[in-house]
């Protein structure tokens, strides 16, 4: 069977390090998922998302020269499913939702910045004696 880039096929798990996980394809050939493709979030240890023996749906990358195979576990997974993963329902639908929460937030943001930086004069300056204390 030839392994083309693209393809999605179904693997098992054959060995796990630090970088990423051994995945063995159909007809025995093997690839590799970099640890960065195995979930849609930012994975520390491998070991929390994959184990040896474990069966995987992974999508081809790339096929090297020298015979490697760089494999994806979260492009694998269709994209309606990541989408409504990663929002969950509740974010911006379209670019303009976006630039407008974005915009309310920075707005909000510069309201208490203002405000928690008139406090910290305040109190900075009544400590100080307020402006025009004498030295000494």
């Amino acid at each position: 069977m030839s392994i083309e880039v693209g393809s999605k096929l179904q693997g098992k798990v054959t060995g796990i390090t630090n970088f990423g996980a051994f995945i063995e394809l159909p007809g025995g050939k093997t690839g590799l998922v970099h640890i960065s493709e195995v979930a849609d979030n930012f994975v520390k240890d491998i070991n929390e998302h994959l184990t040896v023996g474990d069966e995987v749906t992974v999508k081809v990358l790339n096929v090297e020269d020298d015979g490697k195979i760089g494999l994806s576990i979260k492009k694998a997974k269709d994209n309606p499913d990541q989408g409504n993963r990663r929002n969950k329902g509740q974010g911006p639908k379209n670019n303009r939702e976006r630039s407008e929460s974005f915009e309310q937030k920075m707005n909000r943001f510069l309201k208490d910045s203002e405000d928690r930086l008139a406090t910290l004069r305040k109190h900075t300056e009544s400590k100080r004696g307020g402006r025009g204390a004498r030295k000494g």
